[in-house]
């Protein structure tokens, strides 16, 4: 089996989290067994914007659920959601 990659959603805490800071300690705390692809911000309502990671996570890796943890614990986010997990 090759690695796989996630498509990840991050839902933050509010409207008035600043997105540049909670993307970046998004991105500093992806792991090392894991590697960021893209980062994009998708509106959801009333101002609201949700962060979409895709991250490509090393062949040896089972499941997400480690992952989902670390992004889950940083500060500013609501929730973490995995949109779609996938072979390369």
């Amino acid at each position: 089996m090759g690695d796989v990659a996630a498509k990840i959603r991050i839902m933050p805490e509010s409207t008035d989290i600043d997105l540049a800071e909670l993307k970046a300690a998004l991105k500093n705390a992806i792991p090392d067994y894991a590697r960021l692809h893209a980062m994009e911000e998708r509106p959801i309502a009333f101002g609201l914007k949700a962060i979409v990671m895709a991250v490509i996570l090393d062949k040896n890796v089972a499941g997400t659920e480690g992952i989902e943890g670390i992004l889950a614990s940083v500060k500013g986010v609501e929730s973490v959601e995995v949109e779609e997990v996938g072979l390369l």
